[in-house]
């Protein structure tokens, strides 16, 4: 059921986006910072948690994830090292995904030679 759930929820995420995509004026770039945000605020209530023992990877995985992600980081940090914690936290919690997605897409640029549009 653990996979069924994680399919459909993370199926449901992309479903909405792309709708989000095509039926809007919406650019990518806000679409994502609209995901990580949405991500951020349930993490900031405490809802995300319960979203994601329900969904398993179909909440983590997607941008909503990282949102979480860094709103979790934030309040250890400043719990820990108070206001400048606000600065830290987030990127302390997010690096390991940050620092795979930039490795990773070096890597990919490397394999398929990306070409500008004509």
């Amino acid at each position: 059921m653990d996979y069924f759930n994680a399919f459909w929820v993370g199926g449901l995420i992309c479903a909405l986006v792309q709708i989000l995509m095509e039926k809007t004026k919406m650019m990518p770039g806000r679409i994502m910072v609209l995901l990580v945000a949405c991500g951020a605020v349930l993490g900031a209530f405490g809802w995300y948690d319960t979203f994601q023992e329900f969904a398993g990877a179909g909440a983590g995985v997607p941008l909503l994830g990282f949102g979480n992600i860094l709103i979790k980081g934030v309040k250890e940090a400043v719990d820990n090292q108070g206001f400048l914690g606000i600065f830290a936290g987030g990127l302390k919690a997010g690096a390991v995904g940050i620092s795979a997605a930039l490795v990773f897409g070096y890597l990919a640029s490397l394999i398929f030679r990306p070409r500008m549009k004509k």
